[in-house]
């Protein structure tokens, strides 16, 4: 296994193995809290990405053979991949890849704030979240900086990158779905409900009513926390606030209701992977993405 911080070596090809005749490969995994997404990525291009509910209680075992699963529903397997980069919130998960990586000798980069190749200036840079770096380093090289991140995601995160491409910090709220879930669990009569805006803010019963508030409140929150964000982003280097991109990305991104949102210049569900590929490209000397960059 490579190093954290370093590039990976070029894995020898094993006695007897024929010579690929396909493109290499990379497999992009970002862990969330709720969920681990796939990406396979050949030829500079995003080719396939797949979601799985994140088991935290698996073993290693049980990892690989999700993966392994989520792989072949695009006809791909271990087999063909030649180099995996990733970005874990979850510790014990993060292990995993690990120990498979290392199982199956596919050199491994892992996204951390010493290894992605952006200035973290945060008063405790080793605290920031992975997939909230890889997010910053996407959003700088494919749509241009100063940026905003946000990330519907377990919690809903608002990344900042500056002008010169650092990460200067952000914001962090509970995300609409653990909001959804807390009212269900902590409340007596308060149904689960389907996650969708309705057609007024009135509610005129108990589910339109919840779902004006958890939607339309989303919305404004989203909408004023980004305003302000803007705001003081744009402070920093005597910019406008309209010169900031913000980019929404994350599960719940590619909801229609997240169309509706104010503020949003790009929606791109798939910025995590695409950040994992250009990480990969900048590190480990792997193809240059493709797909959305100029």
């Amino acid at each position: 296994m490579v190093p954290h911080g370093a590039a990976p070596r070029n894995r020898p090809r094993a006695a007897g193995r024929p010579p690929r005749i396909i493109p290499a490969m990379l497999l992009a995994i970002d862990v969330g809290n709720s969920n681990i997404t796939t990406g396979l990525v050949r030829n500079g291009v995003l080719a396939a990405a797949r979601r799985a509910a994140t088991p935290t209680r698996s073993t290693a075992d049980e990892i690989e053979l999700l993966i392994d699963g989520l792989l072949r529903l695009d006809d791909a397997s271990f087999a063909d991949i030649d180099a995996i980069a990733c970005a874990s919130v979850v510790p014990a998960i993060t292990a995993h890849i690990e120990s498979i990586a290392a199982r199956r000798e596919r050199s491994l980069v892992l996204a951390t704030s010493g290894i992605v190749p952006i200035a973290v200036r945060t008063e405790r840079p080793g605290e920031v979240g992975a997939d909230r770096l890889v997010n910053a380093l996407a959003a700088g090289r494919i749509y241009g900086t100063p940026a905003v991140v946000v990330d519907f995601g377990t919690a809903t995160t608002f990344d900042c990158v500056a002008r010169d491409g650092a990460y200067v910090g952000g914001a962090i709220a509970p995300g609409l779905e653990l909001g959804l879930e807390a009212l269900a669990a902590k409340t007596a009569k308060l149904p689960r409900i389907e996650l969708r805006a309705p057609d007024r803010a009135i509610g005129r019963d108990t589910v339109s009513a919840m779902q004006a508030g958890t939607v339309f409140g989303y919305q404004a929150l989203t909408a004023g926390l980004l305003a302000r964000i803007r705001r003081e982003l744009a402070d920093l280097d005597g910019s406008r606030p309209t010169d900031v991109r913000a980019i929404l990305t994350g599960g719940l991104s590619a909801a229609p209701w997240a169309r509706d949102l104010e503020g949003i210049d790009a929606i791109d569900p798939d910025l995590t992977l695409k950040g994992l590929a250009i990480l990969h490209a900048e590190v480990a000397g792997g193809e240059r993405l493709e797909l959305g960059l100029p």
